[in-house]
């Protein structure tokens, strides 16, 4: 009896020893081996995990850094140059020079601007409103104010504003992630350049309908006259889709546009107050 009980226990530690043999062999055969910088790199990023870089999160971000042959086409929106500078310092890579953005909400269909024809009862997300119907407002493109975008902002860098129902985006505090703008199912917030003195110039409109529909549903609809478009110098504005687009990167900000628009479609904002020219003095003629 004892000697059966003695075999059995010989046995399986040779089965065990067995095993842990195999598993050793496989582990050594399969193992992958984590290159040390990407534990350097990813101690220099932010650690957000905000998915501005396009990747699942900083780490990811690191492994693709450090397998990446150069830094083109690769940015850490919320680190910065500062960071991308660090990244490439440890990986011994050349730095790409990156133009800072910021998000820009391009709807201004406020209460006073876009009256409301009818009232949302059901779930307060933007995704679920856009799927069901149209809007609170006879503008079908225009901002739901439910507030993904501010429950997406990992930044505290947007508020919803009570009174004009949409949403306000803190300069101060954006880093440009981009999950505001994936939050929207309407895509009225864009990420543009970041200028000096975070002033900047864009139509606040997406409504693609004509010119009369599109006024009747918002005052200050961009109508596509056109007008801004001629007025530009350095060839910024395009039209499309009964609807004017300003490149942030060419535009100059000269506000030209500003004036000639005839709804007031383009804002000009962190500008100082244009000075008012004096009245023309009474001609007076003399028999």
């Amino acid at each position: 009896m004892s000697s059966t009980v003695l075999l059995t226990i010989i046995m399986l530690s040779l089965l065990g020893l067995l095993a842990a043999v195999i598993l050793y062999i496989v582990a050594q055969k399969f193992k992958v081996v984590e290159d040390p910088r990407i534990d350097l790199v990813n101690e220099v990023l932010p650690g957000a995990n905000c998915g501005g870089c396009g990747f699942t999160g900083c780490r990811a971000f690191a492994e693709v850094l450090v397998k990446a042959e150069s830094f083109e086409g690769l940015n850490c929106p919320v680190g910065g140059a500062e960071t991308m500078g660090k990244a490439a310092v440890i990986l011994d890579r050349q730095p790409v020079a990156v133009e800072p953005k910021i998000a820009v909400l391009r709807c201004n269909g406020t209460p006073e601007n876009c009256k409301r024809t009818s009232y949302y009862d059901g779930a307060m997300n933007c995704r679920v409103a856009h799927s069901l119907y149209g809007g609170t407002t006879a503008c079908h493109y225009g901002c739901l104010g439910c507030g993904d975008c501010v429950a997406a902002c990992k930044f505290d860098a947007m508020y919803m504003d009570p009174v004009t129902q949409l949403p306000v985006i803190i300069d101060e505090k954006c880093v440009a992630c981009g999950a505001c703008v994936k939050a929207c199912p309407r895509n009225i917030i864009e990420l543009r350049k970041r200028n000096r003195k975070d002033r900047k110039i864009f139509i606040s409109c997406v409504n693609k309908d004509k010119g009369g529909p599109a006024r009747k549903a918002c005052s200050v609809a961009c109508i596509g006259c056109g007008k801004c478009v001629k007025v530009c110098p350095y060839d910024a504005i395009t039209m499309a889709d009964n609807l004017a687009f300003i490149d942030s990167f060419k535009c100059k900000l000269c506000r030209k546009c500003v004036t000639e628009c005839p709804t007031g479609a383009i804002l000009e904002i962190n500008f100082p107050v244009r000075e008012e020219k004096p009245a023309e003095p009474a001609v007076t003629e003399v028999n």
